[in-house]
């Protein structure tokens, strides 16, 4: 990544943004360059500042909108473009939706050189605002502000009021922001909080708060987890997800690979006659080993270790029916595929956080034996870019 040069550093260029890229970006070409422009709508003419370039790519900003695009809307959020966690709030919410899968396509496309048949469906959120269940909350303890990142900085953009926080997480917000102005001492960095059905979670502890343990029940069974552990931020939207990634599989050996808490896990043992769960965190796994025992089930197997190290020292099986994997926003490690591949599952599901690390993955998978049955999104994640996408693949030959 290069500086502008001091000419450009004061020129501002008239643009259209012809659509929404992966990374939330509007698209538009202006002084040579194909530019990312932040917090865009499709259609919008925009007249930008380029902030810095990369090669033949520019990131630019908005300094005014000329014509807005019919999708766009006034985001009602105060802190919307200085706060980093939103960047869709200027999108009708069908329009979010239609961004979000060409964002998937565009990622399937240019990096898989895949072309899935059909539409892709997305499946809305229950709740467009209001609806995070987790949230990590920034602490400056010199200013003693609170609240997340602004937007392409580690500075703390101050937060009374969070348009997608859950009413009670908003509450804790209050309650924390009001101690933490008042101490002088030094505040933890950072706070992560979590909602369940019974309670809230917060890690480290402050004012009243702690890693209790909390649970919440989806669909037909129930989890517990707490603030230090990973756990989905959209509760209402799980059943669905888990549902879409399960499809009808049933048999006798399925494999759940990252299963933190167990969140596919006991729906898988209601199907396959023997599951094992992998998770890295000895705390997730704590908690997965947990959930399983009170759901009286004695056919899962929780393994705490890492995806990669457990998939290269486990045992092969003659018929493995179903792998699902639902690694983090990095996708999976060389290793992990190459893992994966050696066990030869007859069908697999890959939940992603990420189009792009999916895409990348997909393409390995394709490439040894597999094709892509079918590709859903489900809108986890309101008012951002980001979605949550089901792959699922089916072994092109038993081998």
């Amino acid at each position: 990544m290069k500086p502008i040069d001091a000419q450009m550093e004061k020129e501002t260029f008239e643009v259209e943004i012809e659509r929404i890229v992966p990374g939330g970006f509007g698209l538009a070409h202006a002084a040579g360059l194909t530019l990312f422009v932040s917090l865009a709508a499709p259609g919008d003419m925009l007249r930008v500042r380029i902030d810095r370039v990369q090669g033949a790519v520019g990131f630019a900003s908005i300094v005014e909108i000329l014509k807005p695009s019919a999708v766009r809307v006034e985001p009602p959020c105060p802190y919307f473009g200085r706060c980093g966690g939103c960047d869709f709030q200027q999108l009708t919410y069908e329009a979010q939706l239609a961004a979000k899968v060409e964002i998937i396509r565009d990622c399937l496309r240019r990096i898989a050189k895949l072309e899935p048949r059909g539409e892709i469906a997305i499946t809305p959120s229950v709740n467009q605002w209001l609806y995070r269940s987790r949230a990590t909350w920034q602490v400056d303890s010199d200013t003693r502000q609170i609240g997340y990142y602004e937007r392409g900085t580690n500075r703390v953009c101050d937060i009374e009021y969070c348009a997608v926080l859950a009413p009670p997480l908003q509450q804790a917000l209050e309650k924390v922001r009001n101690y933490v102005a008042g101490k002088s001492s030094r505040q933890p960095r950072h706070l992560d909080a979590v909602l369940g059905d019974d309670g809230i979670s917060v890690s480290p502890a402050i004012d009243g708060y702690n890693a209790r343990v909390i649970s919440r029940r989806i669909a037909d069974e129930n989890y517990q987890f707490s603030a230090d552990t990973f756990f989905q931020i959209n509760h209402e939207m799980m059943e669905p997800l888990i549902a879409a990634a399960m499809g009808d599989m049933s048999g006798q050996k399925a494999i759940d690979l990252y299963c933190g808490a167990g969140l596919f896990t006991l729906p898988l043992a209601r199907r396959f006659a023997r599951v094992t769960g992998v998770e890295s965190s000895a705390r997730s796994a704590e908690f997965a080993r947990r959930n399983v025992a009170a759901a009286k089930l004695e056919n899962i197997e929780i393994a705490n270790l890492g995806v990669a190290d457990w998939l290269k020292h486990s045992r092969s099986f003659e018929v493995l029916d179903f792998l699902l994997l639902d690694p983090p926003r990095v996708g999976c490690e060389n290793a992990v595929i190459t893992g994966i591949l050696a066990m030869r599952p007859r069908r697999i599901a890959y939940v992603s956080c990420d189009p792009a690390t999916l895409a990348r993955d997909l393409k390995k998978l394709i490439a040894e034996n597999y094709t892509l049955d079918s590709i859903a999104a489900f809108d986890m994640f309101p008012q951002t870019h980001h979605v949550e996408t089901v792959a699922r693949l089916t072994a092109v030959r038993q081998l």
